[in-house]
């Protein structure tokens, strides 16, 4: 990999940012990428049906699709992914036998990915070099044999990414607690478990709670610690039309971001040939990390204009009706200082203040974030801070207005509704229990932080993984690559080969499955799924493409092949659940369902419809708050920020244009000028001559961190960018190395990679 990232350093161009996302380039691109993974016929037939009511759901992000529409309803990286999936190109037996893993392990993440689709189920037995084919009822047998072997079913880690469906969701999470353990963790440890913690404290359900029609009906969004422009790109059309409704818009991040400046939409004349539209009225470059004093200041602004004009600014009979905590709150920010505040942002008190004024004569405001929030030490008490703002004009429950946290993968938020949570409910379990028969185990699970020390310690001996890369998801990249490699299985099913299955325990499995552009086809005929957006709403998704090859199985057959290995038919509780009858039509999966999780009655019939349906959330519905004391509940939060000596930087892992999650799409990163290379490392030019370095430079980033241990990752090139002094940006999985296991959040254990303290080393011979 060395040779491969000094090519690449060579071949790496930057140009100046963009100042808008999408247009006629984005058109072109996205269509250029899926002629070259599934040719010109195939990417029509396909990109057509995506994100349609009778088609399939974006195997992308979470950003909820129109109830009704006839035109094209996806995004560039929308068709990016959909093309990764639906490529032609193959990886097979032959592929491994030509490749052994240590070769494999030298490639990039954008050479194992571009490879193909995986078509075989593969075993690397104890000791060999190579992966070789296996036959998927002896790849069952030997999970079940290690599984039924272990000391405690503890000794298991089941994680799931957020592409799995509902159905092979919920059959997992049976699977997994009819086994015996709660050692569930998924990819919303690593991105949103901020938000669900603060939201279930203080509005009683961890969900954002508005809806697709609260966006566009706004007055007010403050978009904070997000990048819808590379994120979530479908969410700008809904902006504009926000904007164009007369909604300002603030944007709140340390890099200015293309699509939050001006947007092209691709779907109209104006968006393809004129100027587009411009979206954010205002944007504060804040140092990362300041939200958390950025939201106290909002808050006590509003709190001194209520007291200099009575009951002009505060709602408070919905304060009084339906909240609790408001005095002990308000007496908290009142010894509030402005040289904190303007130290933890790095912004002017009349940036602050202006913001203030519009949330002051908004009457619908929405805050959205995402994991420039969540990836704090300090981002539950941020998310919190973020709610008792919206409070403080009855915000919440109010059409257009409310939090809207905007998740990441396609189902990360469906897949939680249907159990996948190391510390379910008691009610859910019990709920559980009594459909299918079995007592669920109690004791709470293992979270991706905790899972990683476990199998480092030796206390988990088997890893499961339905989807994702975990490998290059997870912080701390060598302590999570001994962790998996000491493991004595490690199984990953998956579509598409990734950096995860390099990085093999003992023995290792990969069980190639189905996507979601492809027909499911089983005995009682081709299967439905669904899925929840980010906002609560659940629809069906069919695909419609032939499987890449007849050796792929769907994530629910996987799951119910597995159940049987592992239970036998001995008559055990876990045997009695009806796995092949969940196998042979997933209505019988949806049906229980419906019995277990509130909200999914008459559920066949509902997913029937066009757009789906609603999921209850009793804040947004009916302000009912289901909290420790039944009111949405105002929080003091002591103030906190990163705090950094002279010398050190702040650095944030992010995306490139041509990513999502751990996926790499392609070497560019288009709206930041970055061209045929990753390794860059975001500064302003005043920190980059403060160094004595120069724009081009090549260094070293070496975190710091109290525990002693050099973090260290080689050779990026130094941009120069409009970034706050002090910061520093550069893209993951490149960065993970340098975020060290025990940076968390408090109360949520999410990895900080927003805030990592580094220092810049130049390279000799530069």
């Amino acid at each position: 990999m060395a040779q491969q990232t000094q090519d690449e350093d060579r071949r790496l161009k930057v140009e100046p940012p963009h100042a808008h996302a999408a247009g006629m380039e984005g058109v072109a691109v996205a269509l250029r990428h899926a002629h070259e993974e599934m040719g010109t016929r195939r990417a029509l037939q396909t990109l057509v049906r995506l994100n349609q009511p009778h088609g399939f759901d974006c195997p992308g992000c979470a950003w909820p699709d129109p109830g009704q529409t006839a035109r094209a309803e996806f995004c560039e990286n929308g068709a990016k992914a959909v093309a990764e999936e639906a490529t032609r190109k193959r990886v097979g037996p032959e592929f491994f036998a030509r490749h052994p893993v240590a070769e494999l392990a030298g490639w990039t993440d954008h050479q194992l990915g571009r490879s193909g689709r995986l078509t075989d189920p593969m075993v690397l037995r104890e000791g060999a070099s190579h992966y070789e084919p296996i036959g998927w009822e002896e790849a069952f047998a030997l999970i079940a044999e290690e599984l039924n072997g272990l000391s405690s079913p503890d000794e298991a880690v089941f994680y799931t990414s957020g592409r799995t469906s509902n159905e092979a969701a919920f059959a997992y999470q049976a699977f997994v607690r009819a086994y015996g353990t709660n050692n569930l963790p998924d990819c919303s440890n690593m991105c949103h478990e901020s938000s669900g913690v603060a939201l279930t404290e203080t509005i009683g359900i961890g969900k954002g709670s508005v809806t697709l029609e609260d966006v566009e009906q706004a007055d007010l969004l403050i978009v904070v610690g997000q990048n819808p422009g590379t994120n979530h790109p479908r969410m700008l059309s809904a902006l504009e039309r926000a904007k164009r409704g007369g909604a300002r818009i603030v944007a709140v991040n340390p890099l200015p971001e293309a699509g939050l400046i001006r947007f092209k939409n691709p779907q109209k004349p104006g968006g393809l040939l004129g100027r587009g539209t411009e979206l954010a009225d205002r944007h504060l470059q804040i140092r990362l990390g300041g939200d958390l004093a950025l939201f106290q200041a909002l808050g006590r602004l509003l709190l001194d204009a209520e007291a200099a004009a009575p009951g002009t600014v505060l709602d408070r009979d919905f304060i009084d009706r339906c909240c609790d905590g408001f005095e002990a709150y308000a007496d908290g920010l009142a010894s509030l200082r402005w040289e904190d505040v303007l130290e933890a942002t790095g912004l002017t008190r009349a940036e602050i203040e202006a913001v203030a004024r519009l949330a002051a004569s908004s009457e619908r405001t929405i805050v959205c974030w995402a994991m420039g929030v969540t990836q704090h030490k300090h981002a539950v008490a941020t998310i919190r801070e973020i709610v008792s703002f919206l409070l403080l004009r009855g915000n919440i429950g109010r059409p257009g207005a409310g939090v809207c946290p905007v998740r990441g993968h396609s189902n990360v938020q469906g897949d939680r509704t249907m159990g996948i949570y190391e510390k379910p409910p008691a009610a859910f379990l019990d709920r559980l229990g009594a459909e299918l028969g079995f007592a669920p185990p109690r004791e709470h699970g293992l979270d991706a932080v905790a899972a990683i020390r476990a199998m480092r310690d030796g206390r988990a001996k088997v890893f499961f993984a339905m989807g994702g890369n975990f490998a290059a998801a997870a912080p701390d990249t060598e302590t999570t690559y001994a962790a998996l490699r000491s493991c004595r299985l490690t199984v990953q099913v998956s579509t598409k080969l990734n950096r995860s299955h390099v990085v093999p325990g003992r023995r290792a499995l990969i069980l190639p499955t189905l996507g979601r552009t492809e027909v499911d086809m089983q005995a009682r005929g081709a299967q439905a799924v669904t899925v929840e957006d980010s906002m609560g709403m659940v629809h069906g998704s069919r695909g419609t493409l032939a499987p890449a090859s007849e050796q792929l199985r769907s994530e629910v057959a996987i799951v119910c092949g597995l159940a049987r290995a592992v239970f036998g038919r001995d008559g055990s509780d876990g045997a009695r659940i009806p796995w092949e009858a969940f196998r042979d039509d997933y209505r019988e999966i949806r049906r229980r369902i419906e019995a277990v999780v509130p909200g999914f009655d008459d559920f066949e019939a509902k997913i029937a419809r066009p757009g789906g349906f609603a999921l209850p959330h009793p804040p947004r519905d009916a302000r009912v708050f289901p909290t420790a004391t039944g009111k949405a509940r105002f929080t003091v939060n002591p103030l906190e920020w990163p705090r950094v000596r002279q010398g050190p930087l702040l650095l944030q892992t992010l995306r490139s244009h041509d990513q999502y999650n751990t996926t790499v799409y392609g070497l560019n990163d288009r709206y930041r000028g970055v061209k045929a290379g990753r390794r860059v490392v975001f500064l302003s030019a005043e920190d980059i001559a403060a160094r004595g370095l120069a724009d081009g430079d090549v260094v070293d980033l070496v975190s710091e961190w109290p525990d002693g241990v050099e973090r260290r990752a080689e050779r990026f090139r130094i941009v120069e960018y409009p970034t706050p002094r002090g910061c520093a940006a550069a893209y993951y999985p490149e960065t993970n190395p340098l975020v060290p296991l025990d940076a968390t959040a408090d109360g949520s254990n999410q990895p900080a990679s927003k805030s990592v303290v580094v220092r810049v080393e130049p390279r000799s011979g530069r």
